[in-house]
């Protein structure tokens, strides 16, 4: 090998170890970059010539050159944020994204999850790109194929009523009332009451108080509400809807009740048959005291009151679980599924382009993407309310630096002393 070969020699340790440093450089400054893998560059030997022979132990090497900028696609660890839309992969795959990127529309892959919801309703990263899931139909099944991931425009539509359960206690000392129930003067011609809030098939509340009268054989009840919400009613006039009897054993027991009424709200879709749940009586073959009793020494009380209808709500907050599935809460107190986020995974992720914006692009290296939903066939689970960092180890990329820097150096040192050397043949003429 010449002296001048020498020299060219050097150069091409200078420039695998100059890109050696671009790639350290490149991590270190994203070293806070969310979902960023870090890079390695690796080298290889160049061609080498024969300088005796055919022999391989006489054959000189002409120097080095980068064989690849791997890709490092480790792990990175995960910080709370709180954020439920903020999201990390914990395992194998890529969020899937969708839209228009340095002005090429397409479907690109991340692992930042800086997600938030849109104007629309839809889930997208900071770019505006929009994740990519399955949507949840009205009763909160997931189906359908992968498409835009929408999460905000969500509402929970009405329910009507159609049961009221109670548990309470009558008290059995209460005075026999001989004068006739007068809804007008419900509070007056009763022992005790309670009351709750019904919904009709529009969402419309009406405010239900149901009177408990003591009679020489048992009690009677009667269900009131505002006349204003029912049809063919008068705003400020109570109404009864619903009403029957009670009798009690002995003990205390429920041993038969008997109930008629119809609910008939204004605008509503239907008439609504409401059933007041008030127990299980031993005549029907029940315990009778799983609803209400009469037990003696006790005053009358509720203890339970419930029923099963709510108005429209909207959407208030998300959350989202280990499996990608979003769960939307409703202001009407009612929850359901609206969507899963999506996931792709490769054969050779370290493959992928480098596109910016923390995004990747799919090549013919990385193969085809395959995609899932999370926590399944081989994909990672999501951390919502975290982040993924970059996965960047400052200490070793510190120490890769130096190695870089002496071997920069090192090969320096081959230029300058096969100059001296190229000097000195050159002297020889003088």
């Amino acid at each position: 090998m010449s002296l001048m070969s020498s020299m060219y020699t050097g150069v091409s340790g200078l420039e695998s170890n100059s890109a050696d440093l671009t790639t350290i450089g490149d991590n270190i400054a994203n070293a806070n970059t969310i979902g960023f893998k870090a890079g390695r560059a690796s080298f290889e030997d160049a061609l080498a010539q024969n300088i005796i022979g055919g022999a391989g132990s006489s054959q000189q090497g002409w120097g080095a050159r980068v064989q690849a900028i791997q890709k490092l696609v480790t792990q990175g660890a995960l910080t709370n944020t709180g954020l439920a839309t903020d999201l990390a992969i914990q395992g194998g795959g890529f969020f899937v994204v969708k839209g228009n990127h340095n002005g090429s529309d397409g479907t690109f892959y991340t692992r930042a999850g800086q997600f938030t919801v849109d104007k629309n309703g839809a889930l997208v990263n900071l770019e505006g790109l929009t994740v990519q899931g399955y949507q949840a139909d009205a009763t909160g099944a997931i189906t359908g194929q992968m498409g835009d991931l929408k999460v905000g425009d969500a509402t929970s539509p009405p329910s009507a009523t159609a049961g009221i359960t109670v548990r309470a206690n009558l008290d059995p000392n209460s005075p026999v009332l001989t004068a006739p129930f007068d809804p007008l003067n419900a509070a007056t011609t009763s022992n005790f009451s309670n009351s709750t809030t019904v919904y009709d098939s529009l969402g419309n509340a009406h405010q239900v108080s149901i009177y408990y009268r003591k009679t020489a054989t048992g009690w009677d009840w009667h269900a009131l509400t505002d006349g204003g919400g029912l049809t063919g009613g008068t705003a400020g006039t109570p109404t009864e809807i619903a009403g029957g009897t009670m009798t009690f054993d002995t003990s205390g027991k429920l041993t038969a009740s008997t109930q008629t009424g119809t609910f008939n709200p204004i605008n509503a879709r239907n008439p609504q048959t409401l059933t007041f749940n008030l127990g299980d009586p031993t005549g029907g073959g029940g315990t009778g005291v799983a609803g209400i009793t009469q037990y003696g020494n006790q005053p009358s009380a509720t203890t339970f009151l419930s029923q099963d209808g709510y108005s429209s709500g909207q959407l208030a907050r998300i959350s989202i679980d280990a499996k990608g599935v979003v769960t939307g809460t409703f202001t009407n107190g009612q929850s359901r599924a609206l969507g899963q986020v999506a996931l792709a995974d490769f054969s050779a992720p370290d493959q992928l382009e480098r596109l910016g914006g923390n995004l990747y692009g799919q090549v013919p290296g990385s193969g085809d993407a395959v995609v899932g939903k999370p926590a399944a066939g081989g994909l990672g689970s999501i951390a919502s309310g975290a982040l993924e960092q970059s996965n960047v180890d400052l200490a070793t990329e510190f120490v890769r630096m130096i190695a870089a820097q002496r071997g920069y150096q090192a090969n320096s040192k081959t230029i300058t002393t096969a100059d001296q050397l190229l000097n000195e043949l050159i002297a020889l003429k003088r």
